[in-house]
């Protein structure tokens, strides 16, 4: 390695499957948000190669990635993102207007439990509120591949709560490949796999036969 380069992830290798809820699970540099980007086609590798059912996505930032978030991937951060101007149906519209069989935004905000908020704007709503619409823009184009970068972060443990068993739940759909990433220990009892990643290596391997529910963490 060249001098004064550092490497986010270094040997990494890893399986994600359709139907799995994986947790990637680390410290603050340990690189899981870099990982999250290679996934998702926001990054690119220097070295090695990330596939998306078999085929190497381009290594090259390009027309060909943006179409893979764009038809595959949705994203779901701490901070929610949402446009203050939109009401919740018109912030999931957004997504749903691009996708090719997207659902409506009124079936994917029920999806998430806010059919009653539909016209309400992000400012009237709870921190779990907004998070849960932003789950609803990342669902409602059916990703393949659903991404969330510390989703409970900027929760209380009781907000916290609402937003993992969303996800959970869409996560259980079989087409569909959950990753997500956290400092929190006990999500990772959520978890079908758990990967422990320190200083850009996995160093852990966890496979459970069975989730425990939402309601049994122990935060």
């Amino acid at each position: 390695m060249e001098a004064g380069v550092v490497a986010a992830l270094s040997d990494v290798d890893l399986d994600l499957r359709a139907g799995q809820l994986t947790v990637l699970l680390g410290a603050s540099g340990s690189g899981k948000s870099t990982l999250l980007n290679l996934l998702g086609g926001l990054d690119v590798p220097s070295s090695g190669e990330v596939r998306y059912l078999g085929v190497p996505l381009p290594v090259r930032v390009n027309d060909a990635l943006t179409e893979y978030r764009r038809r595959h991937v949705g994203f779901v951060f701490q901070f929610y993102h949402l446009i203050p101007g939109l009401t919740a149906r018109e912030n999931v519209a957004l997504v749903a207007e691009i996708a090719d069989a997207p659902l409506t935004p009124e079936q994917a905000l029920a999806r998430v439990g806010l059919s009653d908020r539909l016209d309400h704007f992000p400012s009237q709503l709870s921190g779990g509120e907004q998070q849960r619409v932003a789950i609803a823009r990342a669902i409602v184009k059916r990703p393949r591949v659903l991404l969330c970068d510390e989703p409970t972060g900027a929760l209380d443990v009781a907000t916290g709560r609402l937003v993992l068993q969303v996800l959970e739940e869409v996560s259980r759909d079989p087409a569909t490949t959950t990753a997500i990433i956290t400092h929190n220990v006990a999500i990772g009892s959520l978890a079908d796999q758990v990967l422990h990643l320190s200083s850009g290596r996995i160093v852990g391997r966890e496979q459970h036969e069975s989730r425990v529910p939402v309601a049994s963490i122990v935060w």
